[in-house]
């Protein structure tokens, strides 16, 4: 187990061994799933997780449209993180930016019907990876365990979850 950094706070609350197990099995898990999921998703429709996440966020929203500013919060991504993402899917046709009709400096991202139809043929894509990388392995009382805990820290932390 590592010890404290010398020049270290005597302030400092450092993990216990259980602490710490619990956080890298987390951090692991997490990494993995997402790569795993990432990599179906990039083999079978080229899209990463990143721009997925887009498409089904715009997806639920009413029109199928957001403000970039939203959709930026949703996936907690700095304003020129989201740009970078949208421009990959405005050439590939699955957004567009259009001005807000009530607001003219407000961009609104919109799923456009190419868009909707990627995300119709890469959704049983994305829940299979799910269910192989994670669901497959709990039994029902895990999965609700395991989802009680999270939203537990979510409320803990006053936050209301992942966006997607």
């Amino acid at each position: 187990m590592a010890q404290a950094p010398a020049r270290s706070s005597a302030k400092t609350k450092w993990l216990t061994p259980a602490e710490m197990r619990t956080w890298r099995a987390f951090v692991d898990l997490t990494l993995q799933l997402r790569a795993e999921t990432e990599q179906a998703l990039l083999e079978a429709h080229g899209l990463t997780e990143g721009e997925y996440g887009v498409l089904v966020l715009l997806s639920e929203a009413e029109d199928r449209r957001l403000r970039m500013c939203d959709l930026a919060a949703a996936l907690r991504l700095s304003p020129s993180g989201l740009t970078r993402r949208i421009d990959g899917l405005v050439k590939r046709g699955y957004v567009t930016r259009e001005p807000s009709p009530g607001d003219r400096r407000v961009m609104l991202a919109v799923l456009t019907e190419e868009g909707l139809h990627t995300l119709e043929a890469a959704a049983p894509t994305h829940v299979a990876s799910v269910r192989a990388s994670l669901i497959d392995h709990l039994d029902p009382e895990d999965l609700e365990r395991l989802a009680d805990l999270i939203e537990k820290v979510h409320a803990s932390r006053g936050s209301i979850g992942p966006a997607a």
